[in-house]
C-alpha cells in the first residue's frame, strides 16, 4: 500500500508557471512510491472551481482538508516559495497531528 501524502506547492499568482511546477511535484512524489494528492491543482481544473471566486475556492479547501484526514503526511514543496496557502495547510496538518515533510525538486527546473 502506498503512503497517502498531501502535496503542498503554490498556486496563486504566475498560475501557469505553478501549475507546471506542481505537476512536477506530483511527479516526484509518485516515482518516490507515493500516493498525492494536490487538491489545489485537481480541483481548479478548468469546468470544477473557480479559484477566484472565494465561495467556491473554500469548497476546494473543505474538500482538500476532508481528504487530508486519510493521509500519512503533508509533503511541502519549497523551490517557489511558501504562499498563505501552503501556510494554511501546513498549519492544518500540524493542528491534526499529520507529519510534515519539505521538500525540493532536484530536476527539472525552470517551471
Amino acid at each position: 500500500m502506498k503512503r497517502l501524502v498531501i502535496l503542498e506547492s503554490p498556486y496563486a499568482g504566475d498560475v501557469a508557471r505553478n501549475e507546471r511546477y506542481a505537476r512536477a511535484c506530483l511527479r516526484d512524489s509518485l516515482l518516490r512510491g507515493e500516493a498525492p494528492m494536490a487538491s489545489h491543482l485537481l480541483y481548479t481544473q478548468p469546468g470544477v472551481l473557480d479559484d477566484l471566486l472565494p465561495h467556491e475556492r473554500a469548497t476546494g479547501i473543505q474538500a482538500g482538508l476532508s481528504w487530508g484526514m486519510r493521509a500519512d503526511a503533508t509533503v511541502v514543496y519549497v523551490d517557489l516559495g511558501t504562499s498563505p496557502g501552503m501556510h494554511f495547510g501546513i498549519s492544518h496538518a500540524m493542528s491534526v497531528g499529520r507529519p510534515v515533510e519539505y521538500r525540493n525538486l532536484t530536476s527539472g527546473g525552470p517551471w
